[in-house]
């Protein structure tokens, strides 16, 4: 989302008590101030806060005065003051700057250690102007959305919201050694291979193809029998019979039920191969297995 939309986001100020604090990683940050200042001159001067100040410019220019050193910002960058910084803000008088901000304490609530994105918050020394914005802008434009039209849910919205804010503002300052994984190696296969067997399950009373179930993954045919076979050793279609004669099992148990209904919610159009197939699987006939419960007797 751009940063035009964090310029119409008026309401982003209203979020004082609505958003007080959130839990990530193992910190907690407990929100002390939210704003806007539009993109006309104005100037804050010298100052320091016992929180996290965290100013995002979507419009203009001005300048960053963060103890000794003077920055140049703009719009798409992120500037922070940390607890204890003195600084003082100042826009430009030909290009006013336009920022949305907000403030918040950051502690360890959880035993921890080593570096990752929180070290943007916790290092003293780490860099105080950004131009990885990251989701912010989307962020911040998405909570002054809820905040403006509270609904049903909205603490919960915010809440999810803040702990993003929160994580993205972290590694906007971050240094990239602290950012830095290991790359993921995924195994797709066995979540490929649920989703296929999800989708038998879901159409147990309805005819099934193997080609229809390999397009609901979107593999070919052949990919994905292969597939399925390497990860469960079975068919497709002999796990799908497999899957119905199961629930069949389990809907005989329901005496209300004929067993004229059972073999057509499992998908099979007459009784009789459903018979036939039952028996092959339980070693009775469905009004054996229902007559006794479903249990054999020695």
């Amino acid at each position: 989302m751009s940063l035009a939309a964090v310029a119409t986001a008026d309401q982003f100020v209203d979020l004082a008590g609505l958003l007080e604090s959130c839990e990530v990683g193992g910190f907690r940050a407990d929100f002390v101030s939210w704003g806007h200042y539009r993109p006309e001159y104005w100037r804050n001067y010298w100052h320091s806060h016992s929180f996290h100040e965290v100013c995002l410019a979507y419009a203009g220019e001005g300048r960053f005065n963060s103890g000794p050193t003077e920055y140049d910002v703009a719009a798409g960058d992120v500037f922070l003051a940390r607890p204890g910084d003195v600084h003082e803000i100042e826009s430009s008088r030909s290009s006013p700057l336009g920022i949305a901000f907000w403030g918040f304490t950051f502690r360890a609530v959880s035993a921890g250690g080593g570096t990752g994105w929180w070290s943007g918050l916790t290092r003293p020394d780490g860099p105080v102007v950004s131009t990885a914005v990251g989701g912010l802008p989307a962020v911040v434009a998405a909570l002054a959305r809820e905040a403006a039209t509270p609904q049903s849910g909205y603490s919960e919205s915010l809440a999810a919201f803040g702990t993003a804010l929160v994580l993205d503002t972290a590694r906007a300052f971050a240094l990239d050694e602290d950012l830095s994984v290991e790359p993921i190696v995924r195994d797709r296969g066995p979540v490929v291979v649920e989703a296929m067997q999800r989708h038998l399950l879901d159409n147990l009373a309805r005819p099934v193809t193997v080609r229809e179930v390999a397009a609901a993954v979107h593999l070919s045919e052949r990919h994905a029998e292969r597939l399925f076979q390497t990860v469960t050793g079975a068919s497709l279609m002999s796990t799908l019979r497999r899957m119905r004669l199961e629930l069949a099992a389990q809907l005989l148990l329901d005496h209300t039920l004929t067993v004229t209904y059972v073999a057509r919610a499992c998908g099979y159009s007459d009784v009789r191969p459903f018979s036939t197939a039952f028996k092959r699987h339980y070693g009775r006939t469905p009004g054996e297995f229902r007559r006794t419960g479903g249990t054999s007797f020695v």
